[in-house]
């Protein structure tokens, strides 16, 4: 059995990722399994992936075989460093415009993230962490700290709400107009892969934890309705699975989704010559305060060219048949 003490460095950072800074060579699968098993005890105590540590916590955590650190320093050098497009950048902060299909960090069968690559692209960066997440599926603005203490000063206004989040969604069908705020309790599973599931449950479910979405309709058209939603809490998939049991589910959602219409977007049937690919959900607006000056700042990211595309489209009225 290993214990760690809580150093100053660590204070305010999740569980897991203050692990995975300790555990030199540990597999972010590994991290999470024994984590979820209950073997990783804070202050003798089971504890999640999202608690946060504090200054003098004790963490215990049970016997590990690590990777050998050559192995591991070798198989981070194959990480291909990548820069991405640029929102906001400062001694502080950096906010990119993510693309989707790149997961934000490696893990769960993914090698490698965002963060990996930006640290292999700036090899002189003293610290680069993420401040908060997307989904691999996900486009838009995300968060990286290039101090320790901005990366607590924003993830402390993460966890307080006092972020303005914004995204677009194009979800099937005709979005009800009187239907603006969704105040549905989300329970986060795992499945047998080990994969997060969420659930819509009842109010008083005894796993729920409230979710709060606002939803303005921007426009409709050919069988679908491009939205703008505002969280109001952070959970887990909450726009997906609040708009998916709403019943209208976001075009290209593969978990939570209509596969059919996936299907059919995909290949180009359900819009003759166009193919959509990925997930319609675009984290397109992001307000903070600066970790340093207090300013406020508000950031946006257009649409991804093909999701602008595919909009374009729907706001076209079809031709009329020549006779």
């Amino acid at each position: 059995m290993r214990q760690f003490v809580v150093d100053e460095a660590g204070e305010g950072q999740r569980l897991d990722n203050y692990l995975m800074r300790e555990l030199k060579g540990a597999p972010k699968t590994l991290v999470y399994r024994i984590i979820r098993s209950g073997e990783v005890r804070v202050n003798k105590g089971r504890a999640s992936a999202d608690t946060r540590v504090a200054s003098g916590d004790v963490v215990r955590v049970p016997p590990l075989r690590l990777a050998d650190p050559a192995v591991a320093a070798e198989a981070a050098s194959r990480v291909p460093p990548r820069e991405f497009p640029i929102l906001f950048e400062d001694e502080h902060l950096l906010a990119i415009a993510k693309p989707a299909g790149v997961a934000v960090h490696g893990g769960s069968g993914v090698s490698f993230g965002v963060i990996e690559q930006l640290r292999r692209a700036r090899p002189t960066a003293k610290f680069l962490e993420l401040v908060h997440r997307l989904d691999k599926e996900t486009s838009g603005i995300l968060l990286v700290a290039k101090k320790r203490s901005a990366l607590t000063a924003l993830q402390d206004q993460f966890r307080q709400r006092d972020t303005g989040k914004t995204y677009a969604a194009l979800v099937i069908g005709d979005w009800p107009e009187s239907l603006k705020v969704i105040d549905v309790a989300l329970h986060k599973t795992l499945d047998a892969e080990g994969e997060r599931r969420v659930h819509a449950v009842a109010a008083d479910h005894p796993d729920g934890r409230r979710s709060i979405s606002l939803v303005r309709v921007v426009q409709r058209g050919g069988g679908y309705t491009l939205l703008d939603v505002t969280i109001k809490t952070g959970r887990t998939h909450q726009i997906r699975v609040h708009l998916q049991q709403a019943g209208h589910p976001i075009v290209g959602d593969d978990k939570y989704g209509d596969f059919a219409v996936n299907r059919a977007m995909a290949r180009g049937e359900a819009l003759p010559g166009l193919r959509f690919g990925r997930m319609f959900l675009h984290a397109r607006r992001l307000a903070f305060d600066h970790p340093a000056s207090g300013a406020r700042i508000e950031l946006a990211a257009p649409l991804p060219e093909e999701c602008a595309t595919l909009i374009t489209r729907l706001a076209t009225p079809p031709s009329a048949p020549t006779t």
